[in-house]
């Protein structure tokens, strides 16, 4: 008798573990689909110049933003209200360029993503006159999520591409 009660003990306790750690497993999974969800809903609202002043939606009050090249890598803080700016400043050096995100991987609370940006060269960008020829952004990103919004990034901006296009078109 006392055996049954220590076995039927052992399996309720292990069988307890093993559901909490599946739901453990399945909540990793919806909150890297959430994740997942959130930035890709910034790329195409926020990132895309189609309403920046959303930026407050995504966006932690201040986060770290990581500047990844190879020459000088800076960390900026951002607000979303500097970055509503900063997305502004871009709709007035492209207009309303195009945006297409061309890659999307979650992985816990970390979100990786790749874009394309086209628009039109309308102001001077580091010395260069304006044109009005397209040009191509390529870029990636990590961002890093807690409670539901973007709390840091490292951003990577194929620039040799960039000049290239600034050179090509002057």
């Amino acid at each position: 008798m006392i055996k049954n009660i220590c076995f039927l003990v052992f399996f309720l306790i292990n069988t307890n573990c093993t559901i909490m750690a599946q739901q453990s497993s399945d909540s990793q999974k919806v909150t890297t689909t959430d994740n997942k969800a959130i930035v890709k809903l910034f790329l195409e609202e926020v990132r895309s110049g189609k309403q920046p002043e959303n930026a407050e939606l995504f966006m932690a009050d201040s986060i770290l933003a990581h500047q990844m090249n190879a020459e000088e890598q800076t960390t900026v803080k951002r607000t979303p209200q500097n970055y509503t700016d900063h997305i502004r400043e871009f709709l007035t050096m492209y207009g309303n360029f195009s945006f297409e995100i061309t890659e999307l991987i979650a992985d816990g609370d970390k979100v990786y993503a790749r874009w394309q940006q086209t628009g039109k060269h309308l102001t001077e960008i580091d010395g260069y006159v304006a044109t009005g020829k397209l040009i191509t952004e390529i870029a990636s990103c990590v961002y890093r999520i807690k409670n539901g919004k973007i709390i840091e990034y490292w951003i990577q901006i194929d620039r040799l591409g960039f000049d290239k296009q600034l050179q090509q078109n002057s």
